[in-house]
């Protein structure tokens, strides 16, 4: 038996493979490959000649049992030949490669060849010649050239394989197939109209051929298409963000647009200066005004603005349990106050001394706004010792959750 096994694995398994990528045999003879032995392969080649007898892989499989029996009248001791045909899909490609790798397998499972003598019919089937080498080492290529040369057989391959990648890939079938179509189609209806409604629609076709291939070339070179894609890839998969994240945004949109409004309202109230100075001394002496109607135009809507970005900011913290509500809370309370203290401001810059006297305690503007803005420290202090004071107090309601329990 130790004889027998060693002798075995001394001796040299060789497989004469014929391929035939593309699935001919089983196409057109109905013959199921793998093909393993003289009698299978010779009986296949003759079936396929038979269906077409033009047929290059019906020669390469007569060519790979000429090939099995020269090499077994001049074998060695040691050597043993067998000839066998797998084949791939009419489809091509990645299915036509994994046909073949499974049928070369089962061989090896009946035949374990130690080497591949490889017989095709051309070009497209030594492109398997990789995947043949990663399994069992291929020691000859044997090529069979029946009807046409080797370059008119890869340019014809080649132009083929472009002709398929403009008919089959959607980005390529759209410029090569669809603009021209589209104009052909545009030419049938102006035709038709021509003849039979409006004679002379027929000269609109140089505007339709503009305006399609110059829209074309605007949708491709800006990446309309691809943007739009995206867009409709985003709003399909689009899953909403939590609630509080939602009113959050949403008060934000909310704020930003008040604010944008209330920019627009002091801008438009600046107008009741007009008319504007012409000269510098003029617009030095105008800046107080202006600086006044701005102020007051834009001082309502802008605080209210402010507010509702800060009191969708609330609500999110006070769902989330977060401690910085309380921050929130006071800075809140500090931008409304600052409503007055812009209103204050107003006054004052436009008129310094209602009295004509010089600024003081006794200007009843002056006043109002030192008023103003001793009141705003002392909510900042205020707002800074009830913070203190809450955080304290209610320090369960803001001590976030454990992990560990929240998942049990």
């Amino acid at each position: 038996m130790a004889k027998k096994e060693t002798q075995e694995q001394t001796q040299k398994r060789i497989l004469i493979l014929c391929v035939d990528r593309d699935g001919d045999i089983e196409t057109k003879a109905g013959i199921k490959t793998p093909l393993l032995g003289r009698t299978a392969n010779l009986d296949g080649a003759v079936a396929l000649a038979l269906k077409d007898p033009e047929e290059p892989d019906a020669n390469a499989m007569f060519e790979a049992v000429r090939l099995h029996d020269r090499l077994q009248n001049e074998k060695q001791p040691e050597e043993m030949f067998e000839v066998a045909t797998i084949s791939g899909s009419e489809l091509g490609g990645v299915s036509a490669d994994r046909k073949l790798v499974a049928e070369l397998s089962n061989l090896l499972d009946s035949f374990s060849a130690n080497e591949v003598i490889l017989v095709t019919d051309g070009y497209s089937d030594e492109a398997v010649l990789p995947l043949i080498e990663s399994r069992v080492p291929v020691s000859s290529v044997r090529r069979i050239v029946i009807k046409h040369s080797e370059s008119i057989e890869e340019t014809a391959a080649l132009f083929t394989k472009y002709i398929r990648l403009l008919v089959d890939n959607p980005r390529y079938a759209r410029m090569a197939l669809g603009l021209p179509g589209l104009l052909v189609f545009i030419f049938g209806i102006l035709w038709a109209i021509n003849n039979f409604v409006y004679p002379g629609a027929i000269y609109f076709y140089g505007i339709a051929i503009v305006i399609v291939v110059g829209g074309f070339l605007l949708i491709k070179g800006f990446g309309v298409d691809k943007s739009a894609k995206d867009l409709y890839k985003w709003a399909k998969e689009y899953s909403p963000p939590p609630l509080p994240m939602q009113i959050s945004n949403y008060t934000i949109f909310a704020g930003i647009l008040c604010v944008a409004v209330s920019v627009y309202l002091g801008i438009a109230n600046v107008t009741n200066v007009a008319p504007f100075p012409s000269d510098f001394a003029g617009w030095l002496a105008a800046t107080p005004r202006i600086a006044t109607f701005f102020i007051k135009g834009i001082m309502d809507l802008l605080v209210v603005g402010l507010i509702i970005v800060l009191l969708g900011r609330s609500i999110r913290l006070y769902i989330e349990r977060d401690s910085k509500l309380l921050r929130n809370i006071a800075l809140i309370v500090s931008v409304a106050w600052s409503r007055w203290i812009l209103d204050a401001t107003a006054n004052i810059i436009y008129n310094p001394s209602s009295t004509g006297a010089p600024i003081g305690l006794n200007d009843p503007f002056f006043s109002l706004f030192l008023f103003t803005i001793i009141v705003g420290i002392l909510i900042g202090v205020a707002s800074v010792l009830l913070i203190f004071i809450v955080n304290r107090s209610a320090k369960d309601f803001f001590q976030k959750p454990d992990k560990n329990q929240a998942t049990k």
